[in-house]
């Protein structure tokens, strides 16, 4: 097995994760990944702290984790699988968001919940992606949401 090959159930450090995703601080929203199941599903976690800048405005006094980075977090984890199942690893894949739809709020997030970022497959396998997304706190459902992504591998000079 390489260090990049994954197979069922495994998981996807911060090392990796920089490895596919384009994305860092402090707009990096995905600790690791964990249960991968290629070409089909995996779990992100995110583990929200008071340190992170967007509380200094969202809101003084009553830190919400804003809606859209949920959002953010869970296409980030998509991005994460599909860089997996396509071999993107190192190959600086952008991702581009084409459709947010279906979007439900249920539960605040706070500095200390733990991010379970549940991203399945619906349609995939070649540019254009499309996942349904659930953000877990604990047993608990903070958002869902269905979401569709172009990925863009740059050609080689």
């Amino acid at each position: 097995m390489t260090e990049t090959t994954v197979t069922a159930g495994q998981t996807a450090d911060i090392a990796l994760i920089q490895r596919i995703l384009p994305h860092r601080y402090p707009f990096l929203l995905v600790d690791k990944v964990v249960d991968i199941h290629v070409d089909k599903s995996c779990v992100g976690i995110k583990c929200v702290t008071m340190n992170e800048p967007q509380f200094t405005g969202h809101f003084p006094g009553v830190p919400i984790f804003p809606g859209v980075m949920i959002i953010e977090a869970m296409a980030q984890t998509s991005g994460i699988l599909v860089g997996l199942s396509m071999d993107l690893v190192d190959k600086n894949a952008n991702v581009f968001f084409m459709g947010v739809d279906g979007v439900k709020f249920r539960r605040k997030v706070v500095p200390g919940d733990v991010l379970e970022l549940h991203v399945k497959a619906l349609r995939g396998g070649g540019r254009v992606w499309k996942f349904a997304g659930r953000a877990m706190v604990g047993d608990e459902l903070a958002c869902e949401a269905e979401f569709t992504a172009m990925f863009d591998v740059p050609k080689k000079a």
